[in-house]
């Protein structure tokens, strides 16, 4: 597969500190100058770690399955072409849970220079991967007949994780989607952990029978299980997570063409009873912020494309 708009390769300078990229059984791993790192599992294109001045910033199931033997339980793994449980009567209807993007192995498609979101002073290294419907297996081909390219763009710079989709529908026939950055992120203590950003957003809430509900809070606590869909937001205020402590923000999250926001926690039991969720306390360490477009579907015409995409900001 061929990246849609390949940038210049990075140069080499004899006095210029490089990335340094490792690819290895099936596992991409670049690391900046600056200590900055990023690992990402071509089984899904999962990001399972990203570390900023030494600390990890996402949070990775101790008891993930790491052996593509099912997706990856943290991180951020790709929810495409459809969102949760498929519909009945549409076209992903025979897809499992979120679709196959989590579920497929792709390719990796090189490393590029890229331009810091802070400063064109600042490193930046791209990282490109592929999957397209020839890459499918044959159970995930029968199930959603359609021509498609994906490319995913994963952006590393100081401080700084940024990672956007392109769609391509490289068939005939019109198609509809919906996807998702299912990002794990990591906290020390979730009863610390406020979500800003979501005032008076309409929101979908999935344990209460998926009725609606408008935020009245200004930053969100979570103190119980939150599976929310929040919709229609503006893609360019960040959604920050922060400490009830003093404010200090933890991560800034900003979007393009992304407009839906998922806030989930799994909280005790669900956690007790997700095989793959470890150690059961686990859930106070993580709050999962997903940028999306799920709660309507995307149309794609034959030969057109489309790309989404989130900007992930640690404030250490």
């Amino acid at each position: 597969m061929v990246r849609a708009h390949k940038p210049s390769a990075i140069g080499v300078g004899e006095s210029t500190p490089q990335p340094i990229l490792s690819v290895k059984d099936g596992i991409v791993e670049v690391t900046l100058p600056s200590g900055d790192s990023l690992t990402i599992h071509q089984y899904g294109a999962t990001v399972t770690s990203w570390k900023s001045q030494g600390q990890e910033q996402i949070f990775l199931s101790q008891k993930a399955l790491l052996d593509g033997s099912k997706p990856i339980r943290g991180g951020i793994p790709l929810v495409f072409p459809v969102f949760g449980p498929p519909p009945k009567d549409h076209a992903t209807s025979a897809l499992p849970q979120h679709g196959f993007a989590r579920n497929s192995n792709w390719e990796f498609l090189g490393k590029s220079s890229a331009e810091s979101t802070e400063s064109r002073d600042k490193l930046a290294v791209k990282l490109d991967f592929g999957l397209s419907h020839t890459m499918l297996t044959e159970g995930f081909r029968k199930a959603w007949p359609y021509e498609f390219g994906l490319v995913y763009s994963v952006t590393l710079s100081e401080g700084t994780l940024s990672t956007s989709i392109q769609v391509r529908n490289e068939g005939q026939q019109n198609f509809e989607f919906q996807v998702l950055l299912h990002t794990y992120l990591k906290v020390e203590d979730i009863s610390d952990v406020r979500v800003k950003g979501l005032d008076s957003k309409i929101y979908i809430d999935k344990t209460r029978n998926a009725s609606s509900h408008t935020e009245t809070s200004s930053a969100l606590a979570i103190a119980e299980e939150t599976d929310r869909v929040y919709k229609d937001l503006d893609p360019t205020v960040p959604i920050v997570v922060s400490s009830a402590k003093d404010d200090k923000p933890f991560f800034s999250i900003t979007r393009e063409s992304l407009t839906d926001v998922v806030v989930w926690n799994p909280w005790i039991e669900k956690a007790k009873g997700m095989a793959d969720f470890g150690p059961d306390e686990a859930y106070k360490n993580m709050i999962c912020v997903e940028a999306g477009s799920v709660s309507a579907w995307q149309t794609l015409e034959a030969g057109d494309s489309w790309e989404g995409g989130q900007s992930i900001k640690s404030r250490l």
